[in-house]
């Protein structure tokens, strides 16, 4: 489970919460080089913006994002 304090994160700000990637400019490459599926559909935007109760699968690891109280 992911939690934010704001309306939603972008894929690329939620790779680097699960420090998948150290910086912003390595999203593109990942992107591009990983399987990521946001609510069952394949994403290749690191600027998609995920908001609570999207499901995020990046190859074996799967998220949640929810809103924290």
């Amino acid at each position: 489970m992911i939690y934010i304090t704001s309306d939603y994160i972008t894929l690329g700000q939620l790779l680097k919460l699960t420090d998948m990637i150290q910086s912003g400019g390595e999203a593109k490459i990942f992107l591009k080089t990983h399987a990521i599926f946001v609510n069952g559909e394949k994403e290749d935007r690191r600027g998609k913006k995920l908001y609570p109760q999207d499901h995020i699968k990046i190859d074996d690891q799967e998220f949640e994002i929810a809103h924290e109280d």
